[in-house]
């Protein structure tokens, strides 16, 4: 398990630049959520049950622009835009193949083309559904990925004005304050957000809500698995529908607070090459991670 460190030592951090540039331009795309919280304007359908607002459009326009600003030569991907090559990914930079929801294999080939040098997966506004409706759950993602690997991660909460970050060689951190996962002993006293989907879905769910104390689905992957890092939710389970922008921040800001975070039949967590929407991540600490996988986990066959 990773051992937090004082906040003092992150200034020792190779990354600390990158996060410092990462918290700064998740708190400016909150300002825009914020701005126009429960005044959304128009709202468009990207599948049948996945909205976006033109919210999304103008805090990814705001983070894009601010990347291509500061680091030119960096990839990116986005949740609304897709791919979007640097100078060091295609020559002059510019949009690449973009990772579409309704193109998987277009969606892996993008992914793949980001997967060495410095990356950037950005989700502008997670929980779109909630924030179109009103309701109080949605952040900013932001992530720094480097050679495939994550090295930045924040997560901004505009209503809260929380900002959560974490660096890959630092402890998680929600602004200047250490976070450290749940140290409850007992599974009974555990309280889980919850989404589970694929075979035998209701009986997985019955296992694990007989486990453990009460579980919750609040609508923004994001924002659930930043919160196992600070101990609000005990664990987080999703099995299916996930893509790199909903985790690679979130991910790794609940593993440096000392999570266990694996995919959701106990791999590698952060795979750029997976396609959107195609997968499932699972953060627990140490001591109740193995009995929520084998509880959740789909039946093999």
């Amino acid at each position: 398990m990773p051992i937090a460190q004082p906040a003092a030592a992150l200034t020792t951090s190779r990354h600390a630049v990158d996060a410092a540039f990462a918290r700064e331009v998740a708190e400016r795309a909150g300002a825009i959520l914020l701005e126009r919280y429960e005044r959304v304007g128009e709202v468009s359908y990207k599948s049948a049950k996945d909205v976006v607002t033109e919210v999304d459009h103008l805090s990814e326009a705001l983070i894009l622009g601010s990347i291509r600003e500061r680091f030119p030569s960096d990839g990116i991907l986005a949740e609304e835009s897709g791919e979007h090559r640097g100078r060091t990914h295609g020559g002059r930079g510019g949009r690449g193949g973009a990772a579409r929801d309704g193109d998987p294999d277009s969606a892996e080939a993008a992914a793949r083309s980001l997967a060495s040098g410095r990356s950037w997966v950005v989700d502008p506004l997670d929980g779109t559904i909630n924030y179109a409706n009103g309701l109080p759950l949605f952040c900013v993602s932001v992530a720094l990925v480097v050679d495939g690997c994550p090295a930045v991660g924040v997560v901004h909460e505009p209503l809260r004005g929380e900002t959560f970050w974490a660096t890959a060689d630092g402890p998680a951190m929600l602004g200047d304050r250490v976070l450290m996962v749940s140290a409850k002993d007992k599974s009974t006293d555990l309280v889980l957000q919850l989404a589970l989907a694929g075979r035998a879905v209701a009986t997985r769910a019955r296992a694990v809500r007989k486990a453990v104390r009460v579980t919750r689905n609040i609508g923004s992957s994001a924002l659930a698995f930043t919160y196992v890092a600070a101990g609000r939710f005990d664990a987080a389970i999703q099995t299916a529908g996930m893509s790199a922008w909903d985790i690679a921040a979130a991910g790794l800001i609940a593993e440096r607070a000392g999570a266990v975070v694996t995919d959701a039949e106990g791999g590698p967590w952060f795979d750029l090459s997976r396609a959107t929407r195609a997968f499932g991540c699972l953060a627990a600490p140490p001591a109740h991670h193995a009995e929520l996988l084998r509880l959740s986990r789909q039946p093999r066959g």
